[in-house]
Parts: C-alpha cells; sequence; structure tokens
C-alpha cells in the first residue's frame, strides 16, 4: 500500500523556533526489523513508546518521524492537557454528566501518564506546568457560557473557581477580561520543549527514533508488516499508526475523519520595559469561555517572555493549507492582540503557524486493531495533548496483551461516523465555523 500523502505543515511554530537548535537528524538509511513499530513522534507515538518498552522487557522498538521531533502538530498547539471535557464543535464545554465524568477520568489517566515521564526524564517546570488554567470571558455571553459551565462542574462534583473581571487584570494585565473560570486539574506545558525532552529520555529506553523519514508504504509480508521509507525500511509484526488524521494517508477510516487546522501567533521577546508596562504575572495561559474564541499565553523562560493568540479554524479535506490563508489568519491575531493588549501597539508577532487537528462527526477516536497487527491511536478531537498520551499509551497496551477496565471502556466507543461526500461537506463544515466564530464576537 503506498501512502497517498505526507504531512504538510505550514508557517515555522514559534514554540520551537525560540528553543536551542536540534542535533542532527538520525535518519533511517538502512532495512533494520523491531518486535513493535510506531508511525509517528507526536503525543500518541511517543507514549506508544514509552509503554511499549515499559510492559516489552528486551523488545526492540522503532519509531519513525516525517519530519523533526516538535515540527508537526505536537509542537504547533497552545500547550493545555486540558482534562475536563472540552467540545470545540458544542456551544459549551460540558452537558453530558456520566460520560463527562468518564472522560475526564480517561483524561486524566493520559496527563498522569505525561507527568511521569516528565518527572523521569528531569523535564523542567516550564516544559510542564500543573498549574490548571482559566476559561477567559470578554463578554456577556461568554461570561453566561462560563456560569452554565460552573453549574456543570458543581453536578460533576469538580473543583472551580469563578474570577471577576480584577483578578483576570491582575493575572493578564489586560481589563479586557470580565471574569473567568478556574479549574485545577489541567497542566500546560512548553509543547515543543516537553516532546523535544520525552524523545530525548525515550533514547536511552530501548526505543530508536528515525526522524526525517517518512513513511511512503506500507505493505504485509507474510506476518509481519514492512513500512517503507526513502532510505530504508522497517520491518515489524506490530504496528500502531500514531498519525492522526494522516490516518486516510494509510487507506484507514476513509470518510470518516474531518481535517480542520487552528492557526496559532507568537510575539518577539518582550523588553523589560514592555513587561512593566503589561503588567500581570510573567506565566499564565487562558482558553476562551466560548470554544470559538482566543486562547491566549504568556510565557517567560527560554526565548524570553512572549504572548501567543491561536484563533480561527478551517476545514481543509486536503490536510494542508497555503502560506496566504496563513497570512489572513495572522491578521486575525494582530487584531485580537491589539484588542487584549493595546498598552504593547509597538510589539509584533513574529511567528505564525498553522496546526493540524483531526475530529470525527460524533466525537469519537480512531482508535483499535484495524488489520492484523496494525493499530490505530488516531483522532483526538482537538485534545491531542491529554488523549494523543491516552490513546497512544493505551494502544500499546493492547498491543502488548495488556488488559485493563480504562482500555475497555474507551474501545467501547462508536466508530467515527461517516462524512457527507466532497465538496458538500467542506462546503458545510466551513460554513459552520464562520457562523460560530461570527457568534463568538469578542471572545474572538
Amino acid at each position: 500500500m503506498k501512502v497517498s500523502r505526507l504531512p504538510v505543515d505550514t508557517g515555522e511554530t514559534g514554540w520551537n523556533a525560540i528553543l536551542p537548535p536540534q542535533g542532527a537528524a538520525k535518519v533511517l538509511s538502512e532495512d533494520v526489523s523491531a518486535d513493535f513499530l510506531v508511525i509517528g513522534a507526536g503525543f500518541a507515538g511517543l507514549a506508544a513508546a514509552r509503554r511499549l518498552a515499559q510492559l516489552n522487557e528486551g523488545a526492540r522498538i522503532i519509531v519513525l518521524e516525517a519530519s523533526r521531533v516538535a515540527h508537526g502538530p505536537a509542537g504547533r498547539n497552545t500547550g493545555f492537557m486540558i482534562d475536563l471535557p472540552h467540545h470545540l464543535t458544542s456551544e459549551g464545554y460540558g452537558g453530558r454528566l456520566e460520560e463527562d465524568r468518564r472522560e475526564a477520568a480517561a483524561n486524566r489517566a493520559g496527563i498522569a501518564f505525561a507527568a511521569r515521564m516528565a518527572g523521569e526524564f528531569g523535564l523542567s517546570r516550564e516544559a510542564f506546568d500543573p498549574c490548571g488554567k482559566v476559561n477567559a470571558a470578554a463578554s456577556d455571553r461568554g461570561h453566561a457560557h462560563n456560569v452554565d459551565y460552573a453549574r456543570h462542574l458543581e453536578a460533576m462534583g469538580e473543583a472551580h473557581r469563578m474570577l471577576d473581571a480584577s483578578e483576570m487584570a491582575r493575572m493578564t494585565g489586560t481589563d479586557y477580561y470580565r471574569g473567568g473560570l478556574y479549574t485545577p486539574g489541567a497542566v500546560m506545558i512548553q509543547p515543543a520543549l516537553f516532546v523535544r525532552g520525552v524523545a530525548e529520555g525515550l533514547a536511552s529506553n530501548r526505543v530508536s527514533l528515525y526522524e526525517a523519514s517518512p513513511v511512503t508504504g506500507l505493505r504485509r509480508q507474510g506476518k509481519d508488516w514492512v513500512a517503507q521509507t526513502p532510505g530504508g525500511a522497517v520491518t515489524a509484526p506490530k504496528v500502531i499508526l500514531c498519525v492522526n488524521g494522516h490516518a486516510n494517508s494509510f487507506g484507514q477510516f476513509a470518510g470518516r475523519l474531518m481535517h480542520v487546522h487552528l492557526y496559532g501567533s507568537m510575539t518577539r521577546a518582550l523588553s523589560a520595559e514592555e513587561c512593566a508596562r503589561l503588567g500581570g504575572v510573567s506565566r499564565w495561559g487562558v482558553t476562551p469561555a466560548d470554544p470559538m474564541g482566543s486562547t491566549v499565553r504568556r510565557i517567560s523562560g527560554i526565548g524570553g517572555d512572549r504572548i501567543i493568540v491561536r484563533n480561527r479554524f478551517s476545514y481543509d479535506a486536503s490536510m494542508q493549507v497555503d502560506e496566504g490563508k496563513l497570512a489572513r489568519m495572522a491578521r486575525d491575531h494582530e487584531r485580537a492582540f491589539a484588542a487584549r493588549f493595546p498598552m504593547l501597539k509597538d510589539v509584533a508577532l513574529e511567528y505564525r503557524w498553522a496546526g493540524r487537528l483531526c475530529l470525527s462527526r460524533n466525537g469519537v477516536p480512531a482508535l483499535g486493531e484495524v488489520d492484523e497487527g496494525l493499530y490505530s491511536a488516531c483522532c483526538q478531537n482537538g485534545l491531542g495533548t491529554a488523549k494523543g498520551m491516552l490513546h497512544g499509551m493505551l494502544m500499546a497496551e493492547m498491543v502488548s496483551g495488556y488488559g485493563s477496565d480504562l482500555l475497555d471502556e474507551v474501545l467501547d466507543q462508536a466508530h467515527p461516523r461517516r462524512l457527507p461526500p466532497e465538496p458538500f461537506a467542506s462546503i458545510g463544515a466551513n460554513a459552520v465555523l464562520r457562523w460560530s466564530e461570527f457568534k463568538a464576537g469578542r471572545e474572538l
């Protein structure tokens, strides 16, 4: 089977650009064999490799990454590992009490696995910070969303605290927000720093990671699978696909996965005078009360003090966007930044990027054994940091014959529903996205 297309990631992700340069890539340049092959070195792939190493002492594990670690979607998000329900395609974030309780427990299992790796591999607080998060409301409509969500959290038995406008201003330095909703269970990460640190930690744990080694073909050969790359091939009896929407490129889940891009921008480093002018605390992050609004973070550490803005969605069946579309989205980031931080009118956005998401129509993942010895840990529905960890970990357990109630529960979900044919799917999805963004109003 020829892989129909390879990943294309538009724009330079600031998260990776502000870190020290990576060393030369270790590229697959010969034919090798392994006990397990993981395709993709994002959150799911790294979690799968780690769990395979834990459960299969002495096994040889190979990970193939098409690009470089942190250059793809794992380094292109806004760095929230979110434990609570976070449904991007709905009006609010919750609403299904028992389902949301189960989802929160599953997300926390993924976050706990990430926390153990952060501790074992000596990652810094900047890379992995279990500080909770705030849903920020910039309008009456956003505040109403937060109030409704707080009631839902109360019914779930979840800790939370409402913040007023003055508390939001003390945190962010801006009076743009009228309130917020704090929940303690989320983790803020520097996504590129986190995945690069995990990849380095795995290298000493019987895991061989080959970067710049895209899989161009995957075929059965007897009881084994053979993954072909430009420089060599890997033969293994068991393979885990951790490629999110590119499961389609491997011939899996055809017509059932929705391919969406989100867009992010990062400022240049702020001067000491600009930091003083802004005020607030040096590190914070807010997700929008309306799921279609702007996520904003301020960071401090490697690369200096910077602000990140993420907003705008597009449905792209081709799984790639051009520089022109990215430039148009970045202009909206500039407007969102200027509205929130008028005291920083001379601060430019230095980096801009697009990041791929994979959603299903019914909000379920693409998991399980899709062919003999071939497993999928794909379609994280907009929560790739937490659910990627969870799904990679669970598929490694399934491959290893390790059963658990959590594995059974996560697998006991419906399959992704079929989408309308093209071009109707793209026309309909983009129309819904534009209308939802319009309704977000000041939250955007």
